[in-house]
């Protein structure tokens, strides 16, 4: 079985960004609905919009570093280039937290809405139809993906401008505020930073498919300059929507109450619009977490590929690519494999791995950045500056702080797992005697281009 076969270049940047917003999935508000709620004190617009804030500095850090090193691995690969392999190493280690129980939330999310749907088939049976049939798809090729992806997120995004519109129609009609206009979102007398901090930690988990996209480097057309562009077209898109949508909501229902923060949403839904809505959201929503599935399985399966190729991991089996299909067959099935994980645990303790991972890979690309700037001493420029050093540690700063408001059993969970890559870059160095061995591709950019960022 060759291992030489590589990715092709084929995603153009509509198909990266509809990639990206499967994987983030714009209904994922409502599936975290409750628990953000809970979590900012029912003050979703500020929490969403400081969540942005953040997102928007580390964004700029993953644009920076995609367009300096186009190739597949995400932080694995911009970390083991801006500062040393076996930062890099551990970076990539600590995402797989985030890359291989994102499919395992979307397979348990399908379960749980199906056999509520269909009592009489358990769960598990859901979970297992869903996981086959993701394989099957993401091992066809990366442009069924992106294909599937944009049909089902543009049902997302027409579902979230219908229910805003329900929203909208509601305040004229003098409900809640019976404005359109009002401060008392951001400037509430009850509401303070730390509160609306607090909930920011909770929604960040909302904005993290922009990631997911520099792991599609490899197989995208004029990767330095779409891979940027779909960053920051994603995370403008995923704003703009849930900023408005919880904006409208407090309006129009400042006192809104439920009884469980897992149905929360379907509460709102059956006040908003009443049992239609509630029966065109399950609809959507079904097709969205098939989507984001889909997409998750697409991602892992290129970060392991990247670091099976690097030989961090079994090269015969993460390096593989199929001669036929140029996907990462073998990746694809060992994350189906890891996937079945959703059988047994819950998607509160799928969603702590996730948030560690992600927001550890986080801080690590400001750091790449700022590492960057200071190895580039012939330019210091007061825009060059800024963009490459007061920003990413504006990112740093905020991502530090989302860390901190991690719960106990997340980080202790997150610490364990960070220990056993430890132990493993141990083997694989004997002991930080030898380097850690390095693929060199053939996509690079030059001197001029990298003074350009």
């Amino acid at each position: 079985m060759s291992t030489k076969t590589e990715l092709k270049k084929t995603l153009t940047l509509p198909q990266v960004v509809f990639l990206g917003l499967a994987w983030n999935t714009p209904m994922i508000y409502f599936s975290v609905f409750g628990v953000a709620f809970e979590g900012s004190n029912g003050f979703l617009t500020s929490a969403y919009f400081l969540a942005v804030v953040a997102v928007l500095f580390t964004g700029l850090s993953y644009a920076i570093m995609a367009k300096r090193f186009p190739i597949s691995g995400s932080a694995y690969t911009f970390a083991k280039k801006a500062i040393h392999p076996n930062v890099g190493f551990l970076v990539g280690w600590v995402l797989l937290l985030n890359y291989l129980f994102a499919p395992i939330i979307a397979c348990i999310t399908f379960g749980i809405f199906m056999h509520a749907e269909f009592p009489a088939v358990p769960a598990y049976a859901w979970i297992i139809g869903l996981i086959c049939l993701l394989a099957v798809i993401a091992i066809i090729g990366v442009n069924s993906s992106a294909n599937i992806s944009s049909l089902f997120v543009s049902l997302q995004i027409i579902f979230i401008i219908g229910f805003t519109g329900f929203l909208v129609y509601a305040l004229i009609t003098g409900e809640g505020a019976g404005s359109l206009v009002s401060p008392e979102p951001f400037l509430h007398v009850d509401l303070s930073l730390p509160i609306a901090l607090a909930g920011a930690s909770i929604v960040v988990f909302s904005f993290l498919g922009f990631d997911t996209m520099t792991t599609l480097s490899e197989e995208t057309k004029k990767a330095t300059k779409t891979i940027p562009k779909a960053i920051f077209i994603m995370i403008g898109i995923v704003g703009v929507l849930h900023v408005t949508m919880s904006y409208f909501i407090e309006l129009s229902f400042p006192a809104f109450t439920f009884q469980n923060p897992d149905s929360a949403a379907l509460e709102l839904m059956g006040v908003v619009g009443g049992s239609l809505l509630r029966a065109v959201f399950m609809t959507v929503l079904i097709a969205a977490i098939f989507t984001q599935g889909l997409a998750s399985v697409t991602s892992v399966s290129r970060l392991l590929y990247v670091m099976g190729r690097d030989s961090i991991l079994p090269k015969k089996l993460f390096g593989y690519v199929h001669p036929k299909y140029k996907t990462p067959v073998l990746n694809i099935l060992f994350a189906s494999i890891v996937s079945l994980l959703a059988i047994f645990i819950s998607v509160d303790d799928a969603i702590r791995f996730v948030n560690f991972g992600a927001l550890s890979a986080f801080f690590f690309v400001n750091i790449c950045v700022i590492s960057l700037y200071f190895k580039n001493k012939e330019n210091r420029s007061l825009g060059y500056s800024i963009i490459n050093l007061v920003c990413p540690i504006i990112g740093a700063g905020f991502i530090i702080y989302l860390v901190a408001l991690l719960d106990i059993p997340t980080l202790i969970g997150g610490s364990i797992w960070v220990a056993a890559g430890l132990l493993y870059l141990v083997y694989l160095t004997k002991s930080f005697q030898h380097p850690l061995p390095e693929y060199k591709p053939q996509t690079s950019v030059t001197v001029q281009e990298e003074k350009a960022i």
